[in-house]
C-alpha cells in the first residue's frame, strides 16, 4: 500500500509540472501573438560587386602572375580613362543604376506586399538612366492578387522608368499579366509564357449529403449572391451565371495584354494555351530570348546593378511553425523515398 500511494504521489506531481510548463509555453505563445507585426526591412546589395568578385576570382585561378599583373595594369589605365572622361563630360555621363526585384508568386500572390514596397523604395530615389528588372518566376494565382502585382509594376512605368521584366521559368496566366507591363520581356528558351485564360473548379457535396441524410441550409438576399456552392444543390441558372462571370474576368484580362501589346493577336494567344520560348517570341507574347543571367552581365558594362529587397523578420511563433512544417515535410519524403526504394 505505501508503494502504490508513493507511486499516486509521483505521477501528481510529474502531472502538475507537465501542467505548469504547458500554462508557461502558453503563456509565452499568447504574449508572442499579441506582439504588433514586425517591421519589414529593405535590403540593397550590389550584384555588380558580386559579378566583379566572380571575375577576379575565375581570373587568379587560370591566370598567371605576369598575366595577372598585365590585366591590373590595364583595369587601371581603362577605370582612369573612364574618369577622366566621365568628368570631361561632366554629371550627363554618369553611369545609370539598374535595380533588381525577384518576384516568386504563389497561388494567393501573397508576395505583392513585398513587392509594393521594393517599388516604393525604388520611385523614390530613381535617378532619369536609372532602370528596373524584375525577374518574374509565377504560374498564376487569384485574379485580384495579380491584378494589384500588375498594377505596382505599372507604377514604375508612370514614373517613366524603363522597365524588363525577364522570365528563366515560366510566366503563365497571371504572372504574364504582370510580365506584359514591361517594356521589354525577356525570356529563356524552354521558359513557359502564355496561358491568357481563366479557370475555376468547385466540388459540390450535395449528392453525398443527402444520401447520408444531411440537411444543408443556405440563406441569401440577392438573386446571384451565390452562384454556386459546395454543399448546397446547384442550379442551371447559377452555374450560366458563374460561366459569364469567368467570360467577363477573361475579356479583361485580354484587353489588358492588347492594352499593354497592342501588336500582339490577341484572340490567337488568349485561349489559355502556353507556350515555350522560341515559339512565345514568334507570337509576340516576348521580345527577346535571353536569360536574366545574361542580361545582368551584359548591364554591368553599362549600369550599376543593385538587388533590392523587401523582408520582414518572422516572430517566434512564425518560426516555430515553419521549423516544424519543414520537418514534417522531411520525415515524409524520407519515407515516401523509403517506399519507393521497397517498391523497386
Amino acid at each position: 500500500m505505501e508503494f502504490l500511494y508513493e507511486y499516486g504521489l509521483f505521477i501528481a506531481k510529474a502531472v502538475t509540472i507537465v501542467i505548469a510548463i504547458l500554462l508557461v509555453v502558453g503563456g509565452v505563445v499568447g504574449l508572442i501573438s499579441k506582439q504588433k507585426q514586425p517591421k519589414g526591412n529593405l535590403e540593397i546589395d550590389s550584384i555588380s560587386e558580386r559579378l566583379d568578385d566572380i571575375k577576379d576570382n575565375v581570373n587568379h585561378l587560370i591566370c598567371s602572375k605576369d598575366e595577372l599583373k598585365k590585366k591590373n595594369k590595364e583595369q587601371k589605365k581603362a577605370d582612369k580613362a573612364a574618369k577622366k572622361e566621365a568628368k570631361h563630360k561632366g554629371d550627363n555621363d554618369e553611369k545609370g543604376n539598374l535595380y533588381v526585384i525577384d518576384f516568386n508568386g504563389s497561388m494567393d500572390a501573397h508576395e505583392v506586399d513585398n513587392l509594393r514596397e521594393e517599388v516604393t523604395a525604388i520611385i523614390c530615389i530613381a535617378k532619369p538612366k536609372d532602370e528596373v528588372l524584375v525577374r518574374l518566376e509565377s504560374g498564376g494565382g487569384v485574379v485580384h492578387g495579380y491584378g494589384l502585382a500588375a498594377s505596382q509594376l505599372q507604377r514604375l512605368k508612370d514614373k517613366d522608368i524603363p522597365l524588363t521584366v525577364a522570365v528563366d521559368k515560366v510566366a503563365a496566366s497571371g504572372g504574364y499579366m504582370m510580365a506584359c507591363v514591361a517594356d521589354n520581356v525577356l525570356a529563356a528558351k524552354f521558359a513557359i509564357i502564355g496561358s491568357i485564360g481563366v479557370i475555376a473548379q468547385i466540388p459540390n457535396f450535395n449528392k453525398l449529403l443527402k444520401k447520408n441524410d444531411i440537411e444543408f441550409e443556405q440563406h441569401t438576399a440577392g438573386q446571384f449572391k451565390r452562384t454556386l456552392t459546395m454543399f448546397g444543390e446547384n442550379s442551371d441558372e447559377g452555374r450560366e451565371k458563374f460561366r459569364d462571370e469567368l467570360e467577363d474576368v477573361h475579356q479583361m484580362f485580354k484587353g489588358f495584354v492588347q492594352e499593354h501589346r497592342p501588336a500582339l493577336a490577341i484572340d490567337k494567344v488568349a485561349t489559355g494555351e502556353y507556350w515555350y520560348g522560341s515559339k512565345a517570341l514568334d507570337l509576340g507574347l516576348v521580345d527577346t530570348i535571353q536569360t536574366s543571367d545574361d542580361f545582368l552581365l551584359n548591364a554591368n558594362n553599362d549600369k550599376k546593378i543593385y538587388s533590392v529587397k523587401y523582408s520582414v523578420k518572422k516572430n517566434l511563433a512564425e518560426k516555430f511553425g515553419i521549423s516544424v512544417t519543414k520537418g514534417v515535410v522531411q520525415s515524409l519524403i524520407k519515407v515516401w523515398g523509403k517506399t519507393q526504394v521497397i517498391a523497386k
